[in-house]
């Protein structure tokens, strides 16, 4: 018999969005007549650009033609995309290689992945609440994970405690699911202490294009001395609604280089690119060409058109709750409502009173850590009417 690896056992029953979705179709198949509106999982509705479709026809049609035809691709990414997102990070005034980038199938597969350039004993400093993949990627290798607290106190944005020892930082700005965004300063301690303690934050920065303050960098190596501490990870599945079309990409500057045990140096740029190459066969080329697209000016355009909408939703979501006197975090530089559920609730009862009184879907706190029991998370990603008409329906059961 072989032996499995007994770690699953300590993961949860269920992935939270799971849970969240069996739940909701008990309610479904003994409530068919009560439509539901769905603010809960982060997933976009508006269609993808023109010019981006476009380019996403292009590439199916070259692949018709035995001059343009792509087989394999390079496992790190095609050079057009890879110059891409280096000069959209140069638009912002922030110096990326295009050789430190990675293109990949979205920041979720990533952040799981980049666990297995680390060993098993290394100090996993994690903020509480925090995005679920961080915790059971961890867990899922056997590693163990320490919490650092976020709270309404901090504003959901904790800072290190130079009395203790981290080794791998993982910090979400903008924060899924708070919705909070740390500011220059605020980053620039988390670099200093990861340079102090020779550590390695993963940065996830999949909602920069969310930021609307030019203040909020909407990349750590806008600060100094990042590119010799940290991984950046970014993802188009917001900022261009690719979703379903599956497409990512991950900074690891060549600076990134530590000694082993015996003494050698190891290069976590180089380490990654081994285990692209090994385990990564990389994006479709189609998708690729989309992506390249995205960065462009039009692209760029296109984008901001849906980002203004989902922002639109998100104003309306907090303009409502402030009206109800419901203290929340997020809505401004990040698609997510991070409220205080009523009436002492906690987060699965505050789930199952919106979902029995007025058929609304969220996400409940709970699910990011015990630190978010307490609180509720709503997306800005459905369709303006829908957001309507579910803040009516907030109205109608809470108002006082």
């Amino acid at each position: 018999m072989p032996k499995l690896n007994e770690n699953y056992l300590k993961l949860k029953d269920s992935y939270l969005f799971a849970e969240i979705a069996h739940r909701t179709a008990i309610y479904t198949k003994e409530h068919p007549d009560k439509p539901l509106i769905r603010l809960g999982i982060g997933d976009v509705t508006r269609p993808l650009g023109s010019s981006i479709l476009k380019a996403l026809h292009e590439g199916v049609e070259e692949m018709a033609d035995t001059a343009t035809f792509k087989g394999y691709g390079p496992e790190q990414g095609y050079t057009e995309t890879r110059d891409a997102v280096a000069a959209y990070y140069k638009s912002k005034g922030v110096d990326v290689d295009s050789d430190d980038i990675f293109i990949s199938d979205g920041a979720k597969s990533d952040t799981g992945n980049v666990t297995e350039l680390f060993a098993h004993n290394n100090v996993i400093l994690i903020p509480d609440p925090v995005y679920p993949v961080y915790v059971d990627s961890n867990i899922m290798c056997g590693n163990q994970v320490t919490y650092i607290k976020g709270d309404a106190e901090n504003e959901f944005l904790p800072m290190p405690d130079e009395r203790q020892h981290a080794d791998i930082i993982y910090i979400c700005s903008p924060n899924n699911p708070t919705g909070a965004c740390y500011n220059k300063e605020q980053l620039k301690v988390w670099v200093d202490y990861a340079l102090k303690n020779e550590a390695v934050i993963l940065f996830d920065a999949a909602y920069e294009a969310f930021i609307s303050d030019p203040e909020l960098p909407g990349s750590i190596y806008a600060v100094e001395g990042a590119r010799r501490c940290a991984i950046e990870f970014c993802s188009l599945s917001k900022t261009a609604g690719f979703t379903g079309t599956r497409c990512g990409y991950t900074v690891v500057p060549k600076e990134l280089v530590f000694t082993a045990s015996d003494g050698q140096s190891m290069s976590l740029h180089a380490m990654w690119n081994r285990r692209q190459s090994t385990k990564y066969n990389g994006t479709s080329y189609i998708v690729q060409h989309a992506a390249a697209q995205v960065f462009s000016s039009e692209g760029i355009r296109e984008c901001r058109e849906n980002l203004e909408y989902y922002k639109a939703n998100a104003r309306l979501m907090a303009d409502t709750l402030s009206e109800l006197g419901i203290r929340f975090f997020g809505g401004v530089h990040s698609p997510y409502i991070w409220f205080e559920c009523p009436d002492g609730m906690d987060s699965w009862e505050c789930f199952d009173y919106l979902l029995e009184e007025i058929q609304v879907v969220g996400t409940p706190g709970a699910g990011f850590g015990e630190n978010g029991k307490n609180y509720f998370r709503l997306t800005s990603f459905g369709t303006y009417e829908n957001t309507q008409e579910a803040m009516k329906r907030f109205k109608r059961l809470l108002g006082k």
